[in-house]
């Protein structure tokens, strides 16, 4: 089966493909595009967010990673999905756990967002309501906080990012250990089963990593030899 994965930064998404295509069980070819696919460091940095914007956070090809506002690369994030369903897959993946507009869409196949299954389940595996949220950029602190206030009685969130230094990431566990909650979500796409495995040795804790929930539910559709 054909399916496709959208990234917000630029494609192909070598740091995430690792951790999920084992749970494919190689039924499925995997195309990927993204946002910021053509770009130079320099142009990216027009899209830098001001005031008000919804920021986004995420890795370029060399391995390195931008900050910019969403609004910037929503026509070419649409581009991408025409492309994609025109070249025959069944699905499109969303590599990005950030909250895109309802008129971003396919318009014959599922477009699956990550936000949207951590909305609904993470909620379901925190028994006291309490999470810590681990988010890439201290941009993105209050606007993650706010959203997952919406789901949750309580939230904290953290800024590490998945592309920077190891040690960021294990004070970052550090100061998670010591909250209340009984839940981790780590909110990038960019964080990865080491990091994840890291996080809940250090806090004990129960630990949510978007990149491998997501390839499961997506793996429900794709574990068939019909399509």
């Amino acid at each position: 089966m054909k399916i496709g994965a959208i990234t917000i930064g630029q494609a192909p998404r070598v740091d995430i493909t690792p951790d999920i295509m084992c749970l494919f069980d190689e039924k499925i070819e995997l195309l990927q595009a993204g946002g910021l696919d053509g770009l130079t460091r320099e142009e990216i940095q027009k899209f830098a967010p001001q005031d008000g914007d919804y920021v986004l956070v995420s890795r370029l090809v060399d391995g390195s990673s931008m900050t910019f506002a969403e609004k910037h690369i929503l026509p070419r994030l649409q581009t991408a999905i025409d492309r994609m369903e025109e070249e025959g897959c069944k699905l499109i993946m969303m590599f990005c756990t950030g909250v895109f507009p309802e008129t971003l869409t396919a318009k014959k196949i599922p477009l699956i967002y990550p936000c949207n299954i951590l909305d609904r389940l993470v909620p379901l595996m925190t028994k006291q309501s309490n999470i810590v949220c681990i988010t890439p950029s201290p941009l993105q602190v209050e606007q993650t906080e706010e959203k997952w206030s919406q789901y949750v009685r309580k939230v904290k969130s953290i800024a590490a990012s998945p592309y920077g230094d190891w040690e960021s990431l294990e004070r970052a566990a550090e100061e998670a250990a010591k909250e209340d909650a009984d839940l981790i979500v780590m909110d990038c796409m960019g964080y990865s089963q080491k990091m994840k495995d890291m996080f809940a040795q250090k806090t004990g804790k129960l630990v949510v990593l978007p990149r491998t929930l997501l390839a499961r539910v997506v793996s429900e559709l794709t574990d068939t030899d019909l399509l």
